[in-house]
């Protein structure tokens, strides 16, 4: 069976978005171009990595060419996107693998994210070379963005704030508060005496 590939060269939108209330919150990535519109689902951890390697690789561009690529230093004000996800929300995978890379002859930043398989262990999100994929490649299910430097930093920007949006962290642990309560594992799981 050959690899499905969801492909989006130069996207109307690719964001990161949540569903349902904190701790309860299912994160996404979703891309949408021409009516067109593939949503995957993720780990929260997996948006943070995006978002910090997604800045980390253009803040490299752009020291690497001595400031002459055309990367924004900071998200153009008219590409802030605060709206929803699209709906219906339609997961097409979850992601277990993600990979980064900067295409030198296009000036476009390609976002790779690969469809959880029985072998993956653990969050992994790297910046890499993306070998181009044909259809007739066997494998897990793929989304794959292509974006303009300026389009990155937007979304940088947004899944930085969807993931900040969430839970307050405990300032002992810093593992998310809840409404509920908290077992803090620095406090042993007890609460002091008075």
């Amino acid at each position: 069976m050959s690899r499905e590939v969801f492909r989006y060269d130069a996207p109307e939108r690719f964001v990161a978005g949540t569903v349902g209330e904190p701790g309860q919150r299912t994160f996404f990535l979703q891309a949408s171009s021409g009516g067109r519109v593939t949503s995957v689902a993720l780990e929260k951890e997996q948006v943070a990595l995006l978002a910090e390697r997604l800045d980390a690789l253009l803040d490299e561009v752009s020291r690497r060419s001595g400031g002459t690529a055309p990367v924004p230093t900071a998200a153009p004000r008219d590409l802030d996107d605060t709206a929803p996800l699209d709906t219906p929300i339609m997961e097409e995978f979850r992601v277990g693998t993600m990979a980064l890379a900067w295409d030198v002859d296009t000036e476009t930043v390609v976002v790779e994210a690969q469809a959880r398989t029985e072998n993956d262990e653990e969050v992994e999100t790297e910046a890499a070379e993306v070998e181009p994929l044909s259809d007739s490649d066997e494998g897990p299910a793929v989304l794959r963005v292509r974006m303009t430097p300026a389009m990155a930093r937007a979304f940088a920007k947004r899944a930085q704030a969807v993931v900040a949006a969430g839970r307050p962290p405990c300032p002992f642990c810093g593992l998310p508060l809840s409404p509920e309560g908290h077992i803090c594992p620095r406090q042993n799981g007890q609460r002091p005496s008075v």
